[in-house]
């Protein structure tokens, strides 16, 4: 029975209280939307990619959506570019990809991000959840065949569990130590013909995502009593050196490193990874250490009493034989995964954290203590490095008229003639290198390359997916020939969406770098590392893929040639420089040897300088 309605004392009938009002109906929304809108929702602005059956229903809604996405021509220069994204910008780069050969193609981008902590999303096609172990068309066991080489993957099963599950793949491949995540993603939950593909749409909170992940909590403030026990022990250095990797740039550290480096005025080495993290005009500067690093970074570090390691990994590259590496010097290491610490040389000091919040936290208890006017007087140990840097200088010798071109030099003239915050990313090998010896970097995330698994083909790609996520710089991709081949496809998509991205192909005609191996430790016995100067033909095949393309192969062209490259902005280019193929990457500590036994010169003849010779 209804209640009747009040009345006023007017006799008029009084307005009915107001009730609450019945919650909204839910929105039903499909997989592939709600995948779409998970990524718009996470601030991804542009997908690299390439379509494929599996994950064909997730394509359609990109039609409605203000993401960009950038069609590839192989599923390995999606990762990449991805990779490139991510390095320049500091956000995650996003790969989507279809399964089976499509999902296995992405896995040397993935293993190579793992490498290096590169941010990255990587979403793949599956088939149907009922098909799955059934061998059907295009499967793959994608998750356990990236299984080690991702920070985290999952197959997802319920088309409602995909708003969660992507706000955990960008949790978990921005915090920590950052890494791929990848989502394999089954065609019958994104299929808006499936009933299983609908459900009411939510987007999960952040105490939900946090509360989701249990066993997830990265650390990172540094413990108290461990940061002061570095400042002690920094304070107390008659030869520290911070040892720099790519930690620093991860955490975004650049300024809080240099204040350190300036407080008690501490020479800095900055790994492959680093460059750029501490600017190389920097009178503390040393530049780059390991194999190919140069005479003072590398000896420095040797005869160094205190290694103030941040956000480096004490790579075999960096520490030769490990035995001899540093043998008098104590180690403070700072890194946000635990697992790092004395997994190959024991710290005195270990701290997990974040490299920019321990650093800070240093600098406040550095000055509690005292700061510069109670260090150790470390002036005589500035100058023997500064000796060092004297003596022993990166030098090449100049070609002749009418012989090939040194990288050197070309390497040289792009540097002076490009804007000084130029993106710079190379492949793998003596280009990459020779770019790192004499590129002159003077601001953070200005370098990219691949340094942990070494990816020859990365430097298109990567150069590709760096020019989107940063439009308006300069960006120069320095190649190999071998390194070229790998991947040069992907300058169609360069051509074809308007990324006027600019390539230096190194053409010596080699695989320079094993060629040099093979010369130095294989008595000159060169086994399948040559690949002919003139076969492809570089400017035709780069003109067939929609670009401007020049071929240098004196010395006084390779400053107008590199002039006129940059004043192309509407479209890809690429100069082939003839260069020399016996020139070979100088300093060199051989593979096995400790870093004392450093090669500074390409006449294998001259002596080197003993050890006791160096520290006086």
């Amino acid at each position: 029975m209804e209640a009747a309605a009040s009345t006023s004392s007017s006799g008029t009938a009084a307005t009915p209280a107001a009730t609450p009002s019945a919650p909204p109906a839910a929105e039903r929304i499909n997989g592939g939307q709600a995948l779409i809108r998970s990524l718009e929702l996470e601030g991804t602005d542009t997908i690299f990619g390439l379509p494929g059956g599996a994950i064909l229903p997730v394509y359609d809604p990109i039609l409605d959506s203000p993401i960009r996405h950038i069609l590839v021509r192989h599923e390995q220069g999606a990762g990449h570019m991805a990779e490139g994204y991510a390095h320049a910008t500091g956000r995650p780069g996003v790969a989507m990809v279809t399964s089976g050969p499509a999902a296995t193609n992405i896995v040397t981008p993935l293993c190579d991000a793992y490498m290096d902590s590169v941010p990255m999303v990587c979403i793949t096609g599956q088939v149907g959840t009922k098909s799955l172990g059934t061998d059907a068309f295009q499967e793959a066991d994608t998750v356990g065949i990236t299984r080690s080489v991702t920070k985290h993957n999952e197959l997802v099963t319920l088309a409602a569990d995909i708003p969660l599950k992507v706000r955990q793949a960008f949790h978990l491949a921005t915090t920590g130590r950052p890494g791929p995540v990848l989502l394999d993603i089954p065609k019958d939950i994104v299929d808006p013909n499936n009933p299983d593909a609908w459900f009411d749409w939510r987007w999960p909170t952040d105490e939900e995502v946090l509360a989701s992940l249990p066993g997830y909590r990265p650390t990172t403030t540094g413990h108290p009593r461990k940061i002061r026990e570095a400042a002690e022990m920094i304070l107390a250095a008659e030869r520290p050196v911070l040892y720099i990797g790519g930690g620093i740039l991860k955490a975004r550290a650049a300024e809080a490193l240099r204040e350190l480096a300036e407080l008690l005025r501490i020479p800095v080495v900055t790994t492959l990874m680093a460059r750029g993290a501490f600017p190389d005009d920097h009178e503390l500067c040393l530049g780059m250490p390991g194999m190919h690093g140069n005479y003072t970074a590398v000896t420095a570090m040797q005869r160094s009493d205190l290694l103030i390691a941040l956000g480096s990994r004490f790579d075999d590259r960096v520490t030769g034989k490990l035995d001899e590496f540093a043998p008098e010097a104590k180690v403070i290491h700072v890194d946000i995964d635990p697992a790092e610490l004395g997994k190959v040389r024991n710290a005195n000091v270990p701290i997990v954290g974040d490299a920019k919040e321990v650093i800070e936290a240093l600098l406040v208890d550095l000055e509690r203590l005292g700061g510069a006017e109670v260090a150790t007087d470390i002036s005589a140990w500035r100058s023997t490095v500064s000796g060092w840097q004297e003596k022993f200088p990166l030098s090449y010798e100049q070609s002749e008229p009418g012989e090939l071109l040194k990288p050197q030099f070309v390497l040289e003239q792009l540097r002076d003639l490009s804007p000084e915050d130029t993106i710079v990313v190379s492949g793998v090998g003596q280009h990459q290198m020779w770019t790192s010896q004499f590129w002159t970097f003077r601001h953070p995330y200005t370098w990219i390359n691949s340094g942990g698994l070494g990816t020859m083909g990365f430097s298109v790609p990567a150069a590709i997916g760096a020019k989107v996520g940063m439009p308006q710089r300069t960006v120069w991709s320095v190649d190999g020939d071998g390194c070229f081949q790998m991947t040069a496809q992907e300058l169609v998509t360069a051509a074809t969406e308007r990324i006027p991205v600019k390539v230096a192909i190194l053409n010596n005609a080699y695989l320079g770098m094993v060629r040099q191996w093979q010369e130095m430790f294989y008595e000159e016995r060169y086994s399948e590392v040559y690949l002919s100067p003139d076969l492809p033909d570089y400017v035709k095949w780069a003109e067939a893929m929609g670009c401007v393309a020049f071929r240098v192969e004196s010395p006084e062209e390779v400053a107008p040639t590199i002039i006129k490259a940059n004043e192309i902005d509407d479209r890809p280019v690429v100069i082939e420089f003839r260069t020399d193929s016996s020139e070979k990457v100088f300093p060199m500590v051989p593979s096995g040897k400790g870093n004392d036994e450093i090669v500074v010169s390409q006449n294998l003849d001259a002596p080197n300088v003993r050890p006791d010779e160096r520290i006086k």
